[in-house]
């Protein structure tokens, strides 16, 4: 009986001891969380840094710090190539603090990430049509952006990994012997600009090449 009872004793010192050590934070300032945010991104500790935040949103809703605090996740998820993480943040970025200038820098952010979170051009078709649509309609909506140029960059290794794609489509097709199926994917090719001479086929994943700054 004396042992049992030694040993619960042990039992709750040791757990009164670890619950002391892990302090919940809470209630804190708004400039508190933001610094921890910024502390935890520069180690790289980015799950932290999206707890962090969280704490932020949670207790300072309104606050100033929000926004940057979104941009610098948003960033910090794109150099760590966790490109959905970074479109998420954008887009609450956008949704809060939508004005003109802000929403052309995010906008472009966001495409952007769509472009680097290319993994396969057969899987990822329906990424590659939206991710053109999205920079063609930047173009139209900011015609006089600085970004202009890196998106036209981003839109033409589009448009020739749509070209290289639609070409192995109609290899795939006359194989299979479905020769009208083949003519429709033909006939976007030479309604292309792209021209096939001046594409060097990439040896290893296309995205290496094509998508390589």
């Amino acid at each position: 009986m004396k042992k049992s009872f030694a040993a619960l004793l042990t039992a709750l010192v040791f757990i009164t001891g670890c619950s002391t050590k892990k302090e919940v934070e809470y209630n804190k300032p708004a400039i508190y969380w933001y610094q921890k945010i910024i502390k935890k991104i520069s180690v790289g500790d980015l799950d932290k840094a999206d707890e962090y935040f969280t704490s932020l949103q949670s207790e300072h809703i309104g606050s100033p710090f929000l926004a940057e605090a979104m941009l610098m996740l948003a960033k910090a998820h794109m150099e760590n190539e966790e490109y959905l993480l970074a479109q998420f943040y954008l887009d609450e970025y956008i949704k809060r603090y939508a004005t003109y200038r802000k929403r052309e820098f995010a906008e472009y952010l966001k495409i952007k990430a769509s472009f680097l979170g290319f993994k396969n051009l057969y899987r990822d078709q329906k990424l590659l049509m939206d991710t053109i649509k999205d920079a063609n309609g930047y173009l139209e909506k900011y015609p006089d952006s600085e970004f202009v140029p890196l998106v036209q960059t981003i839109l033409t290794k589009l448009y020739m990994a749509e070209f290289i794609l639609n070409k192995e489509i109609v290899s795939l097709y006359k194989r299979r012997g479905k020769p009208e199926a083949a003519k429709i994917y033909e006939e976007r090719l030479k309604s292309s600009w792209i021209n096939d001479n001046e594409i060097l086929r990439p040896e290893s994943a296309w995205y290496e090449k094509m998508l390589d700054w």
